[in-house]
């Protein structure tokens, strides 16, 4: 009876704690910016970084949601120019090709320098592959949707370099949080697991 009441107890945290996740998540998608020497259509935003905590307190489930509400609440508000979430479907790509490398590989080290090399595993995977999806899937539905030109000759030159650097900027705030938070993810996590 006390493990099934301890079982819900951690339901309803793991249920809430995503909920709340997911509004920082979409609140940071709100803050996005540009960065200089990129198309203007590459935006900057942090908001992987609370799929990021989800992921590693309570798993892999929990992050794609966040990374899942986050942009249905942001499609919901700013809706989109091809009247197709292709945006959204792109950054809820991009976060779980970034968070779900970093857990894993984090979740064979669980050290700080672990979770370096977890982040530059994440950040390079989601790169190389957010780069395959653009030529691929990606621009190719813009030049359709939206009758832009053929942008697939950016993929190398901007969309590459754009992504492996958002994930460095996206590791370095994520390092400087996790340094604070460690013990207290592994208390969660090791009450989770208990």
């Amino acid at each position: 009876m006390k493990k099934m009441q301890k079982k819900r107890k951690m339901n309803v945290r793991a249920y809430v704690s995503i909920g709340m996740l997911s509004s920082i998540a979409f609140l940071l998608m709100l803050i996005q910016f540009p960065l200089p020497l990129f198309p203007n259509f590459l935006f900057v935003d942090f908001s992987d970084i609370p799929a990021l905590i989800a992921t590693l307190i309570f798993g892999p489930i929990a992050g794609i949601l966040v990374e899942f509400f986050k942009n249905v609440l942001n499609y919901i508000q700013t809706g989109s120019q091809t009247g197709i979430p292709v945006g959204h479907i792109a950054n809820f790509v991009a976060g779980i090709v970034f968070i779900l490398p970093t857990y894993f590989v984090y979740n064979r080290l669980k050290t700080r320098k672990g979770m370096t090399l977890a982040l530059i595993i994440g950040t390079t995977i989601m790169a190389v592959m957010m780069s395959i999806l653009n030529y691929l899937v990606i621009l190719p539905a813009y030049t359709v949707l939206m009758g832009f030109p053929d942008m697939r000759n950016l993929v190398l030159p901007a969309i590459l370099p754009f992504n492996l650097l958002k994930g460095v900027m996206m590791s370095g705030i994520f390092m400087l949080l996790f340094i604070r938070m460690q013990a207290w993810i592994i208390k969660y996590t090791t009450i989770k697991s208990a």
